[in-house]
């Protein structure tokens, strides 16, 4: 049993000997949950804004402020579009939830998602080179409902300071109609990374696991557990992408989606579980051990496990199977349990196991490709691109069947994916701004050295302190305890 490392490098090595496997996943669990409180209460939060100009003199506070800065107002005021560019505008999103569906949690009322929001904005910067701030709002009226016509009216007020916005943790039906309504309405991007950032990186792991197993997207057989906003973006990405609708079946918490679930189609709040009704499962089969039963893939997100997929449904599949499991913050079935049961490749998303299918890598390139070009929207036909930069990035480094897709350390994936990004935007016509893809990608790399540089600098001179062994040891020790019990 190792001490643990200050860079957790070593996390599968600091429990006892005699713990199961089933025991140091646990354990891993409890422990990053322990670490994340005391960690967010010694540094309280994780997110800060300090100033990107400086301050050669106090005079220069009437540069930056009255009375210099009125030429700023006055030339926005004349053209708008000059507020991407004589303010941080251009560069910066707003995280907006009303944290109604936030992880495996639900709804932990508007000040509870703040921890999630600020980590997007924390990935942001430092993988995308994008500034970000959280919002987390009240959605409740009158009446104590959720409302998601709050969030679009917010939403419409605030864009005029932001240069996209991150729908984040809105439980559905509200999610769909908040972002349908609002990427019509709203003249800068505006873009749900739980549905669609979800979606663009699952196609990409996807596209390499087919390479892996040599199969065609348009010939698989897809079960999807969970109907929720990602499964729902993902399987109509994937149906964009190629696969075939009517080899697709998906089950809510009631059974499968198929044309005759009649109070799907009443619901008009659901309409986009109907779309998927009418295309998908033509033989209405409702059993989910007869639907997975020769299944290529599975992809769960559903209900966290780890007993929420059975070892004898994997074992029905398909040879060389494929299976995406990734409920957070426990997959549907532990990784190790899925291979024993026959999987041939596995995915959660979790960065403790192989094969981490995470938002991470899609949000922060997607963005900062949308960004760049000033774009007005962020197009399906951006997020599959996206997923193809991912895959492609991956596989020109070497792929394998624990090794999928690109990890979030690997930096250079990053720009790469924000110029691919940026250049679908100019070809859908979204874009304000034309750039070619050299330009892109340079000016992404900057933003992102900046982005990290700053911040190792930031460590280096003790502005951020240094993480205490005894908040690591401490979390350790709780873990293995809770465990052992």
């Amino acid at each position: 049993m190792e001490k643990i490392k200050l860079d957790l490098s070593n996390l599968d090595n600091v429990f006892p000997e005699d713990f199961t496997q089933e025991q140091i996943a646990k354990a891993k669990t409890v422990f990053l949950k322990n670490l994340a409180y005391s960690a967010h209460s010694f540094y309280g939060g994780k997110i800060q804004t300090i100033p990107k100009a400086p301050v050669p003199g106090f005079n220069w506070f009437n540069v930056w402020y009255t009375p210099g800065v009125s030429k700023i107002s006055t030339s926005i005021r004349d053209n708008n579009n000059e507020s991407f560019y004589l303010s941080n505008r251009g560069n910066m999103v707003a995280v907006v939830s009303d944290s109604t569906r936030v992880l495996g949690d639900g709804d932990v009322t508007p000040p509870g998602g703040l921890g999630v929001m600020e980590g997007k904005a924390f990935l942001m910067k430092y993988l995308g080179g994008v500034d970000a701030v959280a919002l987390c709002v009240d959605s409740t009226n009158s009446k104590g409902e959720k409302d998601p016509n709050k969030i679009i009216d917010f939403v419409k007020m605030l864009q005029p300071s932001f240069g996209a916005v991150n729908l984040e943790d809105i439980s559905q039906p509200n999610c769909f109609k908040v972002l349908d309504t609002l990427r019509e309405k709203c003249d800068i991007p505006v873009w749900h990374d739980d549905a669609q950032g979800t979606a663009s990186v699952t196609l990409a792991g996807l596209i390499n696991a087919l390479k892996i197993v040599n199969k065609e997207i348009n010939n698989i057989k897809i079960t999807f557990l969970g109907a929720g906003a990602s499964n729902t973006t993902i399987a109509r990405l994937l149906i964009a992408a190629g696969a075939t609708p009517t080899n697709i079946i998906m089950f809510d918490s009631k059974t499968s989606l198929h044309k005759d679930r009649d109070d799907i189609e009443q619901n008009k709040e659901f309409y986009r579980k109907w779309e998927l009704c009418k295309k998908t499962n033509p033989n209405k089969i409702e059993n989910f051990a007869d639907a997975i039963k020769g299944s290529d893939v599975l992809i769960a997100l559903s209900k966290p496990g780890p007993d929420t997929v059975k070892p004898e449904w994997i074992s029905s599949m398909a040879d060389k199977s494929i299976v995406f499991v990734c409920a957070n913050p426990v997959p549907e079935i532990y990784p190790y349990a899925a291979k024993k049961a026959g999987a041939y490749i596995v995915a959660t998303g979790r960065g403790d196991f192989p094969n981490q299918v995470n938002n991470s890598l899609g949000f922060p390139g997607i963005l900062k490709g949308a960004l760049m070009v000033r774009a007005k929207k962020i197009t399906d036909n951006m997020a599959i691109a996206a997923a193809k930069s991912l895959a492609l990035y991956a596989e020109k480094r070497g792929i394998n069947a624990d090794n999928i897709i690109p990890k979030m350390d690997e930096s250079a994936v990053f720009p790469q994916e924000a110029a691919d990004v940026a250049m679908q935007a100019i070809k859908d016509g979204v874009a304000r701004e034309s750039l070619t893809w050299n330009e892109a990608f340079i000016k992404a790399k900057k933003d992102i050295d900046y982005a990290r540089n700053l911040t190792h600098h930031l460590m280096k001179d003790n502005f951020i302190e240094p993480v205490p062994q005894n908040l690591l040891d401490e979390a350790l020790e709780g873990a293995i305890k809770e465990v052992s019990k």
